[in-house]
């Protein structure tokens, strides 16, 4: 059985209403992240990526309200070819892998001095 653990990432953005923050380093797989919004403003963009890949975990923009995500990424064979549920269907999707990395997570029009925390959970 595996086990999951919870990093919770404060932010606080700074007078431009922007901010990056990060969790601590970890190893595992990415099964939810849930944003918790204090008092950004309306209309934020998130964008949460692995630090040291630069790997896409979550980007939104125009994000209003406290939320959930369950991110996942497209499969391949070892051939490099997508990997599909049928000729031409839809794609694989997985959870993405972390190896010894840092979730950051970057705001950009949070506004002034707002905060919010994010619940990464890993696996």
């Amino acid at each position: 059985m595996s086990q999951a653990i919870r990093l919770v990432v404060p932010v606080v953005t700074a007078a431009d209403g922007s901010a990056t923050a990060y969790s601590d380093v970890v190893t595992g797989k990415v099964s939810s992240i849930r944003y918790v919004k204090t008092d950004f403003d309306n209309g934020s963009t998130i964008t949460v990526t692995a630090e040291a890949t630069g790997e896409s975990i979550w980007t939104e923009a125009n994000v209003n309200a406290s939320t959930s995500r369950a991110p996942r990424q497209a499969t391949h064979s070892t051939a490099g070819a997508a990997a599909l549920y049928a000729a031409a269907g839809t794609a694989v999707n997985d959870k993405i892998a972390l190896a010894n990395d840092r979730v950051k997570i970057v705001i950009a029009s949070g506004g002034n001095t707002k905060s919010a925390v994010f619940h990464v959970v890993m696996e």
